[in-house]
């Protein structure tokens, strides 16, 4: 019995290599929740300033300007409602604390939109 082996063109290798991955990258996208929206950080780096990082299954991290504030939340679509804040402790001067007062935010375009329990807006963060 004689075997034949055929080789694809050297072009098509590539080209299947690319498929494989385009299909990959795609594959991985659609685990992507619904509420990628929210998901990512926002605020400033700068010294006394907030910021928030949102990571997909709702965990949060991030500080009010000086203490460090973190939790659990449950991302719906574009928005977040904040489980508890765990937060330091820590007396500072000239820093609005008003992040760890959060209990929902609102992905609005390239801005988190932050809620306090009564449903008042009491902050923004821009997305970095």
């Amino acid at each position: 019995m004689t075997r034949t082996i055929r080789r694809a063109p050297a072009g098509l290798l590539g080209t299947c290599a690319v498929a494989v991955a385009v299909i990959g990258l795609l594959a991985g996208c659609a685990g992507t929740p619904s509420g990628a929206a929210v998901v990512g950080s926002w605020g400033s780096t700068a010294a006394k300033q907030p910021n928030l990082t949102i990571e997909n299954d709702g965990a949060f991290s991030g500080t009010d300007g000086c203490n460090r504030l973190t939790g659990r939340g449950s991302i719906d679509g574009d928005s977040i409602t904040f489980g508890p804040i765990a937060s330091t402790m820590m007396a500072c001067t000239g820093v609005d604390e008003w992040l760890g007062k959060a209990v929902t935010g609102t992905a609005k375009g390239s801005t988190l939109v932050v809620y306090d329990l009564s449903g008042n807006q009491i902050g923004t963060l821009d997305k970095k």
